[in-house]
């Protein structure tokens, strides 16, 4: 089915309790974690989206129980010269999960198809041939047991423009907002055939996309972080093993433990 981001601009209110679901989604989203380590998986979970669509707040909250010694957030910026030196895959090679881990990937290996091409970053036929480079190597990682999450977290360019304006307006937040927002901003509408192109392409039976609405922050986080706990659910086993002998014994001489 084609993805149409027009479909996704309606910016509707979370119809509840904010505070009370988010609460609830971070502690499911705690116990999912914990099984993710008991069974020594491995996931990635992919965050591309606009300039000021909320990734980031999205992130914060979703990772806000979590171990944090088994999740890593990446952000990803331009490639650096070592980088440009090798394959436009190298440097995400190099940030996989291991076993029991969670990467979070703030941007992706899609600034091939986006960034790189719009900005002309690398030639047509670096870009093109980005398509099937990006299906295989996300068939790699799920061939090798790893679970693949990808999120795009749209807006429209009155709600972007409302977030820049706030950015400007509050000292604390005026680190988030770059000249190189403003030059994205002035090639929507190349983004936007890139964006449609990489839905058109990268939308796989293995590794589908899901759009967020990000016109509601609130709305936009229960509705990522839903998604990404009901992905992981199901993506993983149910049983939960029994205490090992050997450390019930070790509390009952310690303490009198008793099952």
């Amino acid at each position: 089915m084609t993805i149409e981001l027009s479909d996704f601009e309606s910016g509707d209110k979370y119809d509840g309790d904010y505070s009370d679901a988010l609460k609830e989604l971070q502690e499911r989203l705690s116990r999912i974690q914990a099984k993710h380590i008991i069974h020594g998986c491995r996931s990635i979970i992919v965050m591309q989206g606009w300039d000021a669509a909320g990734k980031g707040g999205a992130i914060r909250r979703m990772v806000a129980e979590w171990d944090p010694r088994y999740f890593e957030v990446h952000p990803i910026g331009a490639p650096t010269k070592e980088a440009k030196d090798r394959h436009f895959l190298w440097r995400f090679w190099k940030r996989l999960p291991g076993n029991r881990e969670i990467g979070i990937f703030d941007r992706s290996w899609y600034g091939r198809v986006l960034v790189e091409r719009v900005e002309g970053f690398c030639t047509e036929a670096e870009w093109k041939r980005g398509y099937d480079e990006i299906n295989e190597f996300e068939s790699q990682q799920i061939d090798s047991g790893t679970n693949l999450i990808k999120l795009f977290f749209h807006t429209t360019q009155h709600t972007q423009d409302k977030r820049f304006a706030d950015r400007l307006n509050t000292p604390e937040k005026r680190w988030k907002i770059t000249e190189e927002d403003f030059r994205n901003r002035d090639k929507r509408k190349e983004y936007l055939t890139a964006i449609q192109d990489m839905f058109e392409f990268t939308d796989t039976r293995w590794a589908p996309w899901k759009v967020i609405d990000g016109n509601n922050k609130k709305a936009a986080r229960i509705a990522a972080l839903t998604y990404v706990a009901e992905t992981l659910d199901e993506a993983l086993p149910d049983d939960l093993p029994d205490a090992d002998p050997a450390l019930v014994k070790l509390a009952k001489e310690a303490f009198g433990y008793k099952t």
